[in-house]
Order: C-alpha cells, then sequence, then structure tokens
C-alpha cells in the first residue's frame, strides 16, 4: 500500500502516491485557493481522486509555518492566512482518514535524507534556499522537531545583529544574506555599481532581476559579477554552517532550493567559509556538503513517508 504526500505551496499544491521506495506513482497539481477553508477542500478532493486509483495506506499533508508539537495546528503561516488553525483535524474530517501533518522544510529535509543526497547518512542539516532560508535536521535518524514543534528555522538565526530586516519580525536573520531573495539583492547592489556588474545590469529584466537561467548562465561563463554576488552569499552560508556544525554537529549539509542549482559554483566557496568558521578546523572532523536531489518534489516524497512511519 502507498501512501500520498501533499505539499502546500504559496501558489500551488502538489500532490502525489508516493511508494515505499520513494518513487512517485503519480502527482497532481492545482493552484493554491484564497480562503483556508477552500484550500482544506482543495487537498480533501486531491486525496478521494488519488484514492480512487490507488490503494492508499496513509496521508501526510506538508505546509510552511509554525506547527504545534502535536503536529496538529498551523501556529502561524508566512503565506496564507492561518493562525492556530486546526488543519490536521480539518483535514481529517474532509477525507476520512487520519492525516500526518509537518512542516514544508522538515519534510523536504526528511525526504532527502531517506530518498536523496543524505540517504545513509544519520546525521544532516539541510538547508533550502528560496525566497528564504528553510532548515531541517535530522539528528541520529530522528527528524529534530523541538519541545514546541517549531525547532529547525535555521533561516532565522540571528546572523548580524541589528541587520536587514526580516519578516519575521526581526532583524539580521540568516535569510536575509543567503536566500535567493538576498542573491537578487547582490546582484542589484553589484549592477548598480558598474565596473564587474556591466553583464548584471544588461541581464536584468523589467523587474530588476536576472533570472536563475541566466544567473547560472553568468556563473558558468566565469563572469566576475555574477561570480561574486554568488561568494558574498555562498560566505554567509557558510560561515553560518560553522555555526551549526558547532551546536548540531552533522556529518552533510544538504543545499536545496533554486539557488543550489548553482552546483559546485556556490559550494566551493561555501565550504571555504565553513572552514574558516569551524571551531577547532585541523584538528576535528569536517562535514560534507552536497546538493540536493529530489528537487521540488523533496516535500511531497518527505511527507508521505512521514506519514507512513509516524500512522
Amino acid at each position: 500500500m502507498h501512501s500520498v504526500g501533499i505539499d502546500i505551496g504559496g501558489t500551488k499544491i502538489a500532490g502525489g502516491v508516493v511508494a515505499e521506495d520513494g518513487s512517485i506513482i503519480e502527482q497532481l497539481r492545482v493552484s493554491t485557493p484564497d480562503r483556508p477553508a477552500e484550500l482544506a477542500d482543495a487537498v480533501a478532493v486531491m486525496v478521494r481522486d488519488l484514492a480512487q486509483r490507488h490503494e492508499i495506506h496513509s496521508v501526510g499533508v506538508a505546509a510552511a509555518g509554525f506547527i504545534d508539537a502535536t503536529r496538529s495546528i498551523i501556529i502561524h503561516a508566512p503565506n496564507i492566512d492561518w493562525r492556530n488553525e486546526p488543519l490536521r483535524a480539518e483535514l481529517e474530517a474532509r477525507i476520512g482518514r487520519p492525516v500526518t501533518l509537518e512542516n514544508d522544510a522538515n519534510a523536504a529535509g526528511w525526504g532527502e535524507y531517506r530518498f536523496g543526497a543524505g540517504r545513509g547518512c544519520a546525521n544532516l542539516v539541510m538547508l533550502t534556499l528560496g525566497t528564504g532560508v528553510g532548515g531541517a535536521v535530522v539528528i541520529d535518524g530522528t527528524l529534530l522537531v523541538g519541545g514546541n514543534g517549531i525547532g529547525g528555522e535555521l533561516g532565522h538565526i540571528r546572523f548580524i545583529r541589528g541587520g536587514r530586516p526580516c519578516g519575521c519580525g526581526q532583524n539580521g536573520c540568516l535569510e536575509q544574506y543567503a536566500s535567493g531573495r538576498a542573491l537578487q539583492r547582490e546582484i542589484a547592489d553589484i549592477a548598480a555599481a558598474g565596473g564587474i556588474g556591466a553583464r548584471l545590469a544588461e541581464a536584468q529584466d523589467a523587474r530588476g532581476i536576472v533570472p536563475g537561467a541566466e544567473m547560472a548562465r553568468l556563473v558558468a561563463d566565469d563572469d566576475p559579477g555574477a561570480l561574486e554576488a554568488v561568494r558574498r552569499v555562498a560566505t554567509a552560508l557558510g560561515e553560518a554552517c560553522g555555526e551549526f556544525q558547532a551546536v548540531l554537529d552533522p556529518e552533510l549539509f544538504v543545499i536545496g532550493g533554486g539557488v543550489a542549482d548553482l552546483g559546485e559554483r556556490l559550494l566551493h566557496p561555501v565550504r571555504l567559509a565553513y572552514e574558516t568558521s569551524l571551531p577547532g578546523y585541523g584538528d576535528r572532523p569536517v562535514a560534507g556538503f552536497a546538493i540536493a536531489t529530489l528537487g521540488n518534489d523533496a516535500g511531497m516524497i518527505g511527507v508521505a513517508d512521514l506519514a507512513r512511519l509516524r500512522g
């Protein structure tokens, strides 16, 4: 019997039937409704649709936001109007079967741990570089959720005291310096300064950003402005990983999200910054670094597996 994994995003809901080996048997996508009640209905319709064609053992749902320790209530969500929303109960009432609820970054990290870049590694940290920075921590084969259910929010460590304002209400969070949005900020600064930023300025679109594919091309061409923008973001990420190493001591850091498409051109400066930030470097084991392999399906695969294990 298979599990269904549902990944609720700000613009789309992705759902799929996932086998025990992490492979996706069938997948569906719909736009995310504006209202929470309609969203729960959309998830239920998707599950019922998949259940008509597959024998389903369990259902897992991944969503962005703070989830309470019982994995039942969305305390706060950044992209959907959820405040203390009893989402698990609402979904179970509509679907008619138990539902496992998990934070989307945790679900993605679990997917990479079980079936992706972290397979076979018992201790890892995953950092997803998108609009913000998502985090997930697996210690001794167990997903860290914390005493209140909100552990692993690595993008919101105070990276620079009194730094850039963050959407979480604080200032200086890591995601303001090591995310896709942070990369575009660095690109804009370098482009505006002229000199090595000339090609970045030419590549900016009407919104003033450089599309990901164009940025990758500039990096592959060794454009100095593009490489400098990547170096700045990678340095922030690597320094943070040195701090995470001191506390969590993972064997592996898995880097995902759109920025991770830069591959080794991102990881090389990350490693350099990590090494110079690591307490006791040269006298202690160091972690490896890898690019995530499951892409946008990581959350769906991970939460389906968690539903199977928890159910």
